[in-house]
């Protein structure tokens, strides 16, 4: 059973940087998507960054792009995802989620994925950006 724990939220001032992570155990999957989401109090959850299993295929939502960085390694059975944080406003402020989807190249596919396309999900982690 595929489980994602994130970790690395806080408290960090207008600014500053934070690495967020996100283990996934039990990861057995060859063809995916794992995006990073975020909600913030009384807004929907978006999309932040997603990365797939193609090479150099990521995805970054305006709002973050040039700031913030994904990315991954893996080892037997286990996937660690990451998203590199800079110049964080308090607009950043949220919860953090990861998500991975099963995904199958070699079809028609929607890059990134729908949020309901998502087939697991984390518990979230806190990020607050203020002063």
């Amino acid at each position: 059973q595929l489980q994602l724990v994130e970790s690395g939220g806080g408290l960090v001032q207008p600014g500053g940087s934070m690495r967020l992570s996100c283990t996934a155990s039990g990861f057995t999957l060859d063809e995916y998507a794992i995006g990073w989401f975020r909600q913030a109090p009384g807004k929907e959850r978006e999309e932040v960054s997603c990365i797939s299993s193609l090479e150099g295929m990521t995805y970054y939502a305006n709002a973050v792009k040039g700031r913030f960085t994904v990315f991954k390694d893996a080892s037997k059975n286990t996937m660690n995802l990451y998203l590199q944080m800079n110049r964080l406003k308090p607009e950043d402020t949220a919860i953090y989620y990861c998500a991975v989807k099963k995904m199958d190249y070699s079809g028609y596919y929607y890059y990134p994925p729908r949020q309901h396309e998502y087939d697991y999900w984390g518990q979230g982690t806190q990020v607050t950006v203020s002063s």
